[in-house]
């Protein structure tokens, strides 16, 4: 009688050898993509134009100005004209460079304000790089207080766009403004790696960007005007924000998406009265 021969140990292990080899080069592969995010996250976040340091603006009426920071050379753009009612303290979003963020001043001119934006690092012809959320936050601080004095007993509007709406938030519960002005804002970014990287620990998230920490601990008016089209920042951030702080105004743009806000006419009008009131 022939016997049948079963597969042994020793011949079902080149395939749990196999597999285990699988598994540890899977795992070796996540863990490099996640220490590259944590380490180059900036690659990500910021997306700027590089200017030449010879390049000039061309819009009339704006001078260039310079601004000191630690390390670094921050270039920004003041329009200027005669017996302004104030200043808008303007932070742009995290691409291009004031050369397409600055492309002319009828606004301003209309509403009777005088425009102050800045590039960060990298962006534009401002030297340096971006290293941290909190250099970030003490660049914009530096250029607000290089620039404050010349509006002293004037209005101060602090304007914060797409990524800067962080930036205007958390210096919004530092210094006295007359307003703030949020223009597609995010509750943070960890909110948004959460949503767009659901598979990247929290922990690795070195630009967190609270703003839903930050806004109920601001004391001065709040506006809020957010696409109901944004396919970048879903305007269920602004509704997130508005609801942490009820007092803000609350503008739902309507068929308005994330990077034609500013060619909305309802956009306009009601920034525009919002700045009539101050």
């Amino acid at each position: 009688m022939n016997s049948i021969s079963l597969p042994t140990r020793a011949a079902a292990r080149p395939w749990q050898q196999r597999l285990l080899r699988m598994i540890l080069t899977l795992v070796a592969l996540y863990g490099a993509v996640l220490l590259l995010l944590y380490w180059k996250q900036e690659l990500l976040l910021f997306m700027p134009t590089r200017l030449s340091a010879t390049h000039e603006f061309t819009v009339p009426g704006v001078v260039e100005r310079k601004v000191e920071v630690d390390g670094a050379t921050l270039s920004a753009l003041h329009f200027r004209q005669p017996n302004a009612k104030g200043l808008v303290f303007f932070l742009h979003g995290n691409g291009g460079s004031l050369q397409e963020w600055v492309t002319g001043t009828d606004f301003y001119r209309r509403t009777g304000f005088d425009l102050f934006m800045l590039d960060y690092r990298g962006y534009g012809k401002s030297t340096g790089r971006i290293a941290s959320e909190a250099q970030l936050h003490t660049d914009v601080r530096a250029a607000l207080q290089a620039i404050a004095p010349e509006y002293a007993g004037r209005k101060l509007v602090l304007y914060g766009r797409s990524l800067g709406t962080g930036l205007a938030t958390k210096l919004a519960t530092d210094v006295n403004a007359d307003l703030l002005v949020l223009v597609s804002p995010y509750s943070s970014l960890r909110d948004m790696a959460r949503q767009h990287y659901p598979w990247v620990p929290e922990g690795l998230l070195r630009y967190p960007m609270r703003t839903d920490e930050w806004l109920p601990k601001v004391t001065m008016p709040v506006m809020i005007l957010h696409g109901d089209r944004d396919e970048v920042i879903d305007v269920a951030h602004g509704e997130r924000l508005h609801a942490l702080k009820p007092t803000a105004e609350f503008v739902r743009l309507r068929d308005v998406g994330h990077n034609d806000v500013h060619l909305s006419r309802e956009y306009v009008e009601r920034l525009a009265e919002r700045l009539g009131r101050l």
